[in-house]
């Protein structure tokens, strides 16, 4: 062991919270140049709410991902002030 502590690099924060969030994560050796645009969102919801948002999808002729990608652009417009 060299006494370096590995888990110190996530502790450190960010000075700029808004360059932070924009700046694309790194790309791993598995994943295409197709993949370096897009970022994955985990959230815990409870399993009779992922049950109502599978049912609504499925009714809509939409999957899951796709419908809440929609709800999330719609709630948060690019531009603040540009409903849509």
């Amino acid at each position: 062991m060299n006494g370096r502590d590995p888990r110190q690099a996530f502790v450190v924060r960010p000075s700029d919270a808004e360059a932070w969030v924009r700046r694309p994560d790194p790309v791993a050796a598995s994943e295409s140049k197709g993949d370096v645009f897009t970022a994955r969102l985990t959230i815990d919801v409870t399993p009779e709410l992922r049950g109502r948002i599978k049912v609504v999808a499925f009714q809509r002729g939409l999957t899951v991902a796709d419908m809440l990608r929609e709800l999330l652009a719609r709630e948060f417009p690019d531009k603040a002030g540009d409903a849509s």
